[in-house]
This record gives C-alpha cells, sequence and structure tokens, in this order.
C-alpha cells in the first residue's frame, strides 16, 4: 500500500503548469497563463463562494423569499390563521341560522311534527330485603 506523503503532495499543488490558447489557423498564442494546481483549486473554491453568496443574497433581499414556503411574513401567517377561524366561525353561525329559519318557515305553514322521545329509560327497580 502506497504510503501518504504531506511534502510530495505539496508539491504537486505547487508545481506551475503553462495554460496556452492558440489561434487554429496561424498557431499563434493568443494567451499564456501561467497555473498551479493550488490556484485553480482557490480560484474555483472563491467563485463558488461568491455564486453562492449572491444567491443567498438575491433571495433574503429580495422579494423573492415570499416564494420559498414557509418563508412568509410572520403577521401575514397570524392575520391568515385569524381569518381562518372567523371564516369557520361565520360558517357555523350561517349553518345555525339557515336551520332556524327552516323551523320557523316550517311552524308558520303548520308543517309541525312532534318527535316523541323514544329513549327507554333504564330506572331501577328498588332493592327489598327479603328475610
Amino acid at each position: 500500500m502506497a504510503k501518504f506523503d504531506a511534502n510530495s503532495t505539496l508539491k504537486r499543488l505547487q508545481n506551475r503548469y503553462r495554460l496556452v490558447v492558440m489561434n487554429d489557423d496561424t498557431y499563434e498564442e493568443v494567451v499564456t497563463f501561467k497555473l498551479s494546481r493550488l490556484s485553480v483549486y482557490v480560484l474555483l473554491s472563491t467563485i463558488f463562494v461568491l455564486v453562492t453568496g449572491l444567491t443567498v443574497a438575491l433571495i433574503v433581499f429580495t422579494p423573492l423569499r415570499m416564494y420559498i414556503p414557509g418563508y412568509g411574513d410572520v403577521n401575514a401567517t397570524r392575520e391568515l390563521r385569524e381569518l381562518k377561524m372567523r371564516t369557520d366561525s361565520l360558517e357555523q353561525v350561517m349553518h345555525q341560522r339557515g336551520q332556524y329559519l327552516e323551523n320557523v318557515k316550517s311552524v308558520l305553514q303548520g308543517n309541525v311534527t312532534v318527535k316523541l322521545d323514544t329513549t327507554a329509560l333504564d330506572i331501577p327497580k328498588p332493592e327489598t330485603i327479603d328475610e
């Protein structure tokens, strides 16, 4: 098994390479870069951090955050909850009022049916003492 040598790894990261961009027709060098693996790694890491930071800033500091589920305004959420409760109670009141009006209408028309209580009462028999 190969041993890990920190010095050789550091040397490989610091080795310098040349990146040459050439014109394909004339073979003329257009641009030349002297790079190392470490500088490429640092450059790519910096670009990644900047893009991530800009994306987070764009979401946090603009109205785009309203499109993220659960990231809405706290006051709007509370008001929505209160409005939902009020709507539910109004629906119940409207249903009860409708039943009341139907009952009044049936009484005025003479369509009253008396419902007798048909539940059987379970009356216990008095205990007798037998001697």
